[in-house]
C-alpha cells in the first residue's frame, strides 16, 4: 500500500506547508490554506511504447551535442504562428489562459479542424461530444483526422493516445484533469500541477506539442500554482473587451520566441477571424473632425500599428477633478499632464480629464506619449486635428520629444495607410532614408513646438 500524505497547500500562489498556517509567507495572504491528501502511486506510464529503452543520462559537451534538424509546425493560423515565434515547436507544452467566455475553446478547436494534414485529438474535460459537435458545425469545419475525446481520467487518455498516437494534443482544460496517483478534487493545486507534469513529460518524450487551456481566478491571474507558468513552455493569454468583437492574443512567456508578441482576432458567429490589417480596424472612420483625437504610430514587438486615442477635457463641477483611463497607465497620464501644465501653461489642475485608446486595445508603448499629449491640447483648446496626421515619439519630464526604435517601421505602416504627414523626435534622423516614401515627416525637440503646429 502506498503511504498516504496531508500537506496544506496555499490556494492563492500554491504555496506547500506541512502544517496549517494563518498567514501565507510567500504571498502574504490570509487564510489561505487548505488541506489535501496526496497518495503517490508507482504505475507504469501508460503512453510509453516498450519498445522504447530508458536513456541513462550523463554530462555531454555541449559543443557534442547535436541540433535538432525538425522544423516548427506551420498553422493555416498567421497570428498564432506570429505569437508561438514562427509555429509550434514539436514536444512544446502551451498554456493559453483568458476569461471565461472569449474564445479559448473556440480558438483551439478551430485550430484543430484547420490542421487537416495532422492527427488532432483534442480532449475535452468540460463539455460533452454532442456540445463540441455544435461548436464545430458552427465554425464550419471538417477534419477527418481530428479525433475528440470526453476524459478527465489523465490515466484513461494517455490509453487512448498510445491508440491514436497523435501529432498534436489539445486538453480543454487542465483544471478538470485529475490523475489516479494523488487523492485530491480536479483544480485543486496538487492535481493541477501533478497533471500538467505529466503532460510535460509526455511531450518531452514523445515529441508530440500540447495545447493546454488554463482557467483564470478573478484577479487575472491564471488558477493553480504559480509553478505552472514556470512548467510550461509558452504563456498566452487572450485578452480583450466584453462590449468588443475584438480578441487579443498575448504572448507571455515564450521559450522559443520573442514574448512581446500579439495576434488580434475578430470573435465572429463562424468562429476566430484573423485581423490581418489591424490598423484599419483600430482608427475609426469619421464624416467631421472631432477634437480630441490623435493616432498614434506604435509598435506591439515587431508588429507596427495604428491606433486612435481619445481625450476629453472639461471643467470640473465639484470636487477634485477626475482622472479616467482606458487602455493606457493611468500614471503615465498624470505625468503628462504634469508636463503640459509645468512647461507649456496649461491649467489641467481645474479640468476633468478623460482618456480612452478606441477599440478596447491595452497601450504600454511610450511612442504614443506624442499622440496623447495631443489629443489632451486638442480636447483642451477644442480644436479637432486635421486629418492624415498622425504621431511617433516619447515624452520627457523636461518636455523633449525623444526617440523611438523601429522608426523606419512606424513611417512605412502609417505611409502605407495613407497618411500625408507624421510627427516625430528629430533625434530619428539619424541614418533614415525618406526618399522611399510618400508621407511627409516633420522633426520635432520639444512640446512647445507641436502645440505651435497644434494651435
Amino acid at each position: 500500500m502506498a503511504a498516504t500524505k496531508t500537506v496544506f497547500f496555499c490556494q492563492n500562489c500554491g504555496a506547500q506547508s506541512q502544517k496549517w498556517i494563518g498567514k501565507c509567507p510567500s504571498c502574504g495572504e490570509w487564510n489561505t490554506y487548505v488541506e489535501e491528501v496526496i497518495m503517490k502511486e508507482n504505475k507504469p506510464v501508460a503512453w510509453r511504447r516498450h519498445d522504447r529503452a530508458k536513456r541513462e543520462t550523463k554530462p555531454q559537451k555541449i559543443s557534442d551535442i547535436e541540433p535538432s534538424k525538425q522544423s516548427r509546425l506551420i498553422t493555416p493560423d498567421e497570428e498564432l504562428n506570429r505569437v508561438l515565434g514562427g509555429g509550434i515547436v514539436p514536444g512544446s507544452v502551451i498554456l493559453l489562459g483568458g476569461e471565461p467566455g472569449f474564445g479559448k475553446s473556440t480558438l483551439l478547436l478551430q485550430l484543430s479542424l484547420l490542421l487537416k494534414d495532422y492527427i488532432v485529438l483534442y480532449v475535452s474535460g468540460e463539455e460533452s461530444e454532442q456540445q463540441t459537435k455544435m461548436r464545430a458545425e458552427r465554425l464550419q469545419q471538417v477534419n477527418d483526422q481530428c479525433y475528440l475525446l470526453t476524459e478527465t481520467n489523465t490515466e484513461s487518455i494517455f490509453h487512448n493516445i498510445t491508440a491514436i498516437d497523435p501529432d498534436v494534443l489539445i486538453i480543454d482544460s487542465i483544471q478538470t484533469m485529475q490523475t489516479p496517483s494523488i487523492d485530491a478534487t480536479a483544480g485543486s493545486i496538487s492535481q493541477v500541477r501533478e497533471c500538467t507534469s505529466e503532460f510535460l513529460q509526455y511531450a518531452k518524450e514523445s515529441n508530440v506539442p500540447v495545447f493546454l487551456i488554463g482557467h483564470i481566478t478573478k484577479e487575472g491571474a491564471l488558477a493553480g500554482p504559480k509553478v505552472l507558468e514556470h512548467m510550461v513552455d509558452t504563456v498566452l493569454q487572450l485578452e480583450g473587451d466584453r462590449h468588443y468583437t475584438y480578441r487579443i492574443l498575448r504572448t507571455l512567456k515564450n521559450r522559443y520566441g520573442s514574448a512581446s508578441e500579439l495576434g488580434i482576432y475578430e470573435l465572429t458567429v463562424d468562429g476566430m477571424r484573423q485581423v490581418k490589417n489591424p490598423s484599419e480596424l483600430l482608427i475609426t472612420q469619421r464624416d467631421e473632425q472631432v477634437s480630441g483625437i490623435a493616432i498614434a504610430s506604435m509598435m506591439e514587438g515587431i508588429r507596427p500599428m495604428l491606433i486612435e486615442t481619445q481625450a476629453l477635457v472639461t471643467p470640473f463641477v465639484y470636487g477634485t477633478p477626475q482622472r479616467s483611463s482606458t487602455g493606457f497607465d493611468p500614471r503615465r497620464l498624470n505625468m503628462l499632464l504634469a508636463v503640459l501644465e509645468k512647461r507649456c501653461g496649461f491649467h489641467f489642475g481645474v479640468k476633468d480629464v478623460f482618456f480612452n485608446i478606441a477599440g478596447g486595445l491595452r497601450v504600454e508603448d511610450p511612442a504614443i506619449d506624442l499622440a496623447v499629449v495631443a489629443a489632451l491640447i486638442s480636447s483642451f483648446e477644442d480644436a479637432p486635428i486635421a486629418a492624415g496626421i498622425c504621431f511617433s515619439g516619447e515624452v520627457g519630464l523636461s518636455g523633449e520629444i525623444r526617440a523611438v526604435t523601429r522608426i523606419e517601421q512606424r513611417i512605412s505602416e502609417a505611409d502605407k495607410l495613407g497618411f500625408q504627414k507624421i510627427f516625430v523626435s528629430k533625434y530619428n534622423q539619424k541614418g533614415l532614408d525618406l526618399s522611399k516614401y510618400k508621407i511627409e515627416v516633420k522633426w520635432m525637440g520639444k512640446v512647445e513646438e507641436l502645440i505651435q503646429v497644434l494651435i
